[in-house]
């Protein structure tokens, strides 16, 4: 049997089944999601144009996918600062939203910014105890636990504020909840997350007051309507609060079945169909309202359910990872999938404010999906890779002293 076939064999396969499940359940709902956007010359349906297009993207990433499956994540690791700085790169001439059009391909290179700080922030703290010894003591500041802070906090902190000059908040919030789990999967000290914390509460007033209404002209407007929505008061639907109404009514009314895919409003039953549900986004930011109309609550859990059973498995493999970096990888890309799917199905029921954020693998989102499954690839590369063999470095170590008093010298 030769290395490749062990390792097709070795894949975890129901991690791949869940996410191309997902990938599957994602092309149906964009063909109904999209179905009402104008129809351009010799195309039949919109919304059959638009899942087509995503078949496409599913088929390089899959591409991506199992070739990172079977590359060692160690050696994918080196194309982590190239990813990060092409992703700030491309994010600083984007537009005034971080989109960036190449040909007729358009993107938003903050989810390629995510994926390099991901991998270089792991690569970063798997050579860091090598490095440390280089690195002359001062103090507590340049111990191994403050160093990683500085690596992470650098990194994200950088990548955050970057995006977010761009006024893509949901994107830069995503770095949040992944600085957090990198700062816990990396062994920091309780005590430095407490600080950590308390600081970052602390500045919760600067960044919403001051920092916030000048880099984002919608930012502080959204979170204001959600605020107001959260605790009952009056909001006007025709005007700030109206997606925010439309697509948390959607979600609530269709009950147990919902109104059924490609539903009309024949009966006046479909908000979608109707148009209330926003059409241009429809597809992509809210799928998860069109999803929760269509199919109803038996849809909406099971799609919820789906995606625990892939970050559950994912887990899993990060617990059988051979080192730190994989552990983070692993962990990194829950952190990310979470966030992604908490936020966007969270402002579909008024648990978050509205941001422009997909939901993974089910949003039309070409790049994002050729992200999600090369993520998806490393995880996948985590565990096919979990028993491969370290090379041990040996090295003298003090001289000891044997049960008879002779001295010794210990090899590790």
């Amino acid at each position: 049997m030769t290395p490749l076939f062990r390792k097709l064999l070795g894949l975890n396969w129901p991690l791949v089944l869940t996410m191309y499940g997902l990938l599957v359940f994602g092309v149906f709902s964009i063909e109904s999601a999209a179905r009402h956007l104008p129809v351009t010359e010799g195309v039949l349906s919109a919304g059959a144009w638009y899942a087509d297009k995503q078949k496409t993207w599913i088929l390089i990433g899959s591409l991506v996918y199992f070739a990172t499956a079977l590359i060692d994540y160690r050696w994918l690791r080196w194309l982590g600062l190239p990813m990060w700085l092409a992703g700030l790169g491309l994010m600083s001439i984007s537009s005034g939203v971080g989109q960036v059009t190449i040909g007729t391909i358009s993107f938003q290179p903050a989810q390629l910014i995510l994926a390099g700080g991901l991998m270089l922030i792991g690569s970063l703290l798997q050579d860091l105890p090598r490095l440390g010894r280089k690195i002359p003591k001062v103090g507590w500041l340049l111990d191994e636990p403050f160093l990683k802070i500085l690596i992470v906090g650098v990194i994200s902190g950088g990548s955050f504020l970057i995006v977010m000059g761009k006024g893509d908040m949901g994107s830069a919030i995503v770095w949040v909840p992944l600085a957090a789990v990198l700062l816990l999967v990396a062994g920091i000290p309780f005590r430095y997350l407490s600080v950590i914390a308390l600081v970052g509460i602390a500045a919760l007033p600067i960044a919403f007051y001051i920092i916030l209404p000048e880099k984002s002209e919608r930012g502080p407007e959204r979170l204001d309507t959600y605020w107001r929505m959260l605790h009952g008061k009056e909001v006007d639907v025709q005007d700030e609060g109206y997606a925010a109404h439309r697509i948390s009514v959607a979600v609530g009314k269709a009950g147990w079945s919902g109104t059924g895919s490609n539903a009309d409003n024949s009966l006046g039953t479909s908000l979608h169909a109707a148009g209330f549900i926003p059409k241009d986004t429809a597809h992509n930011d809210y799928i998860f309202a069109v999803i929760a109309e269509e199919q109803g609550f038996r849809g909406s859990l099971l799609l919820v359910t789906s995606f625990a059973l892939l970050l559950v498995l994912c887990l899993f493999i990060g617990a059988y990872a051979r080192d730190p970096m994989g552990r983070l990888i692993v962990g990194g890309t829950v952190a990310i999938l979470f966030a992604h799917i908490f936020e966007n199905i969270g402002m579909c029921v008024l648990i978050t404010p509205i941001t422009g954020i997909p939901l993974p693998l089910i949003s039309y989102s070409g790049t994002f999906v050729l992200i999600c499954m090369f993520l998806l690839g490393l995880v996948q590369s985590v565990w096919v890779h979990r028993g491969v063999e370290r090379p041990v470095v040996e090295e003298k170590s003090k001289p000891g002293k044997d049960s008879l008093g002779r001295t010794e010298s210990l090899k590790i």
